[in-house]
């Protein structure tokens, strides 16, 4: 089904075209800022951390255009019903990717100390979840660019594996830390960054939350899988 249809006026139409193109390219800027974060991460990169850390302007840059041109196709405008909710969930959207943005900002942050060989090692234990949450959040920018209300129901449960592999990023570091007690500084650096990783979970999550209420014109925050397989479903 196509939820973005075309309009009586042509301008509306550019204009609304504009804005999501925009949105699509801020997109493009996190997602790279979040894959190169991670590979500084792993590869101890502090020139590639340097510019994820100034790159971060770009994102905030494009928060604040995105804002401005909702903003302002809202007052000239004055969209109704499904326009109207397209622009709220963009206005929403782009805070989420500001904040991973943030994210991947402070894992660069963590990348850029200095390393022993065995706080290297733990930190490279975060691959898998690291891989994960890369591919969640390119898979929810594609559902958002589509508004595909399937694919962002398959990306929302996908948060349920990020936790399963913060769990076991827990379980490991606890015994490495009652192996070692010398060993709590590096592991507490490691936990850091895997909260961060986690929240870039939880942000994508809230876009698929903004897809089902751009779709189905209800807000699914804070109802539980359970209740959201339902609603959906109707």
């Amino acid at each position: 089904m196509d939820y973005l249809g075309k309009h009586i006026s042509g301008q509306f139409d550019a204009e609304l075209a504009h804005i999501r193109t925009q949105i699509m390219v801020m997109g493009g800027v996190v997602e790279k800022q979040l894959s190169d974060a991670i590979s500084t991460l792993l590869n101890h990169d502090e020139n590639l951390a340097e510019q994820v850390i100034k790159n971060d302007q770009k994102v905030n840059k494009l928060e604040v255009e995105i804002d401005e041109a909702c903003v302002k196709i809202i007052a000239k405008r004055q969209p109704t019903a499904s326009d109207l909710r397209l622009i709220i969930v963009i206005i929403k959207a782009i805070t989420e990717l500001e904040r991973i943005g943030d994210s991947a900002k402070d894992i660069c942050q963590i990348a850029k100390q200095s390393f022993t060989q065995e706080q290297q090692d733990i930190l490279t234990g975060l691959d898998a979840m690291s891989h994960n949450v890369i591919l969640m959040l390119h898979d929810v920018l594609d559902a958002f660019t589509r508004m595909d209300l399937n694919e962002a129901v398959r990306v929302y449960k996908e948060d349920k594996r990020i936790n399963q592999n913060y769990e076991m990023v827990i379980r490991q570091h606890m015994t490495f830390m009652m192996e070692d007690p010398r060993s709590i500084p590096n592991i507490i650096t490691a936990l850091n960054c895997a909260r961060s990783i986690l929240r870039i979970s939880s942000r994508c999550q809230n876009i698929s939350e903004l897809i089902f209420y751009f779709i189905k014109g209800q807000d699914f925050r804070h109802v539980g899988d359970d209740v959201i397989e339902t609603l959906l479903n109707k």
